[in-house]
């Protein structure tokens, strides 16, 4: 891998001869996935992340490639179709970073689900998924749930039934596609912020680029801008038109780990919250057990999203309800995180449990293609549908995409600049420890340095500035 110095200069090269076919505005998994499918097809692309990538929504998810099973009670069968096909597709071309993984979902009495209507929603959930998933569901009774979860609560137990969906890593996936992106003749770049859209007439031409790690700043020109910011996508609708409408409902998901033996759990579960019927996910992740997630509508602002005492303990005394002999407490927590989903603002009421799941595409008063909604599963779908358009905002015949079918293989630490872009991000180490990595950072810095041409006094700014970014990541607000 060549020097961060020498990569980064490259890139701001190229940026500057262009023009491109397309520039992407945003690094997370839409568009890592968008970028990739245009360089594929032969498009030339640019991408640009304010951050890191994959830093926002795109490294705070459930980590799961799942068809929706929770979406068939708001009727949402084309999204579950399209999501259970996109599973199967991830993996299959993706085997190393997308692993089959069973649930169990036990039912006890006075449920809002009975187990009549959880058995006939898992049939249609394997039709729609054309009975071609890993398995297909089971029904069980009481004594078939407890054989597989032991230590779930047994009281007003009836049974359940098991299903099957599958987990990532959703950072490494994100990256996975930025590589292949910049292999297929992309050229990336993280830690560069849009700060100005530029116009020939009333037609968006281009972006001024603020490059975060020299302050150098660049205008790339392109003949296609898309936004796929997720959650800033209205920060970069307003630089094309101010009197823009929001198009974005920010809802945050928290989740929290703890120690795996605390909570016995044997897999995977989904079960409804006991405080207000929510589904939540009971997951394996090594010596940890994840637990999650909230759906609350929020306006905090993305880089400041963090989860509240009161959404660790909803979370908490969830679990503690279904695995009594748990008594998890908040000393329990190794780590907790919130993401701000960016769901589709129009037709919901607010409501987060009824605004859709499915990406919402538009195209602005001066040609800037954003996107909203949409979620992890499904991205490589919604990439190919959104190039296809970018096609034809070139006036070019339309290309077959590629992505359906190309082996989607496991990154290296490509791109990293900062210690969080590695313990965060490329290992998930900051997850995985109650010191966030802190303790690993002065290595990982003397590694970064050789790559930066940092000195001894860079090193420690380094570590300063990891200790500051998991007190933003992790701090448990009052």
């Amino acid at each position: 891998m060549p020097s961060t110095i020498a990569w980064r200069a490259s890139a701001l090269d190229r940026f500057r001869r262009g023009p491109f076919d397309l520039l992407v505005i945003g690094g997370g998994i839409n568009g890592a996935g968008i970028a990739r499918d245009a360089a594929l097809r032969g498009l030339s692309v640019a991408l640009v992340e304010r951050d890191d990538f994959a830093s926002g929504t795109s490294s705070r998810s459930s980590r799961l490639i799942h068809g929706g099973v929770r979406y068939l009670e708001h009727a949402f069968l084309h999204l579950v179709f399209e999501a259970s096909r996109e599973r199967r597709t991830l993996l299959r071309i993706a085997p190393d970073l997308v692993h089959p993984l069973q649930f169990t979902w036990p039912i006890y009495n006075g449920s809002r689900i009975p187990r009549w209507k959880l058995g006939a929603g898992l049939w249609l959930y394997d039709l729609l998924a054309l009975f071609r998933n890993v398995g297909r569901h089971k029904r069980l009774g009481r004594n078939g749930i407890v054989a597989i979860e032991p230590l779930v609560a047994r009281e007003q137990l009836l049974g359940g039934a098991t299903y099957w969906d599958a987990a990532t890593d959703d950072a490494r996936l994100t990256l996975a596609n930025i590589v292949d992106a910049s292999r297929a003749g992309a050229t990336v770049l993280n830690y560069a912020a849009v700060t100005e859209l530029r116009f020939e007439g009333a037609v968006v031409s281009g972006a001024v680029v603020h490059d975060r790690v020299n302050g150098s700043t660049v205008e790339i020109k392109a003949r296609t801008i898309m936004n796929a910011t997720g959650p800033w996508t209205d920060t970069i609708r307003t630089l094309e038109n101010p009197a823009e409408r929001p198009a974005v409902l920010g809802t945050k998901g928290v989740h929290i780990s703890v120690p795996a033996d605390r909570v016995g759990n044997q897999g995977a579960l989904i079960f409804l919250a006991p405080q207000d019927g929510r589904e939540m996910f009971v997951l394996p992740a090594g010596s940890q057990t994840i637990i999650g997630t909230t759906d609350t509508p929020t306006k905090e602002h993305p880089d400041q999203v963090r989860a509240s005492s009161a959404d660790v303990h909803y979370l908490i005394d969830a679990v503690n309800h279904y695995f009594p002999q748990a008594k998890l407490a908040m000393d329990d927590v190794i780590a907790a995180w919130a993401g701000i989903r960016p769901l589709i603002a129009s037709g919901n009421g607010g409501n987060p449990a009824t605004a859709s799941r499915e990406d919402e595409v538009v195209v602005g008063p001066g040609g800037v293609i954003s996107v909203s909604g949409g979620k992890l599963t499904t991205y490589r779908s919604m990439s190919e549908r959104i190039v296809d358009l970018v096609y034809k905002q070139l006036g070019q015949p339309v290309t077959r995409s590629q992505t359906a079918t190309r082996t989607l293989a496991a990154p290296g630490n490509e791109f990293a600049c900062t210690i969080a872009d590695v313990l965060v991000r490329r290992t998930k180490r900051a997850f995985n420890s109650r010191d966030h990595g802190l303790s690993e950072a002065a290595s990982v810095a003397t590694e970064l340095a050789a790559l930066h041409g940092w000195g001894t006094e860079d090193i420690r700014t380094a570590i300063d500035v990891y200790r500051a970014e998991i007190a933003r990541l992790f701090t448990i607000e009052p």
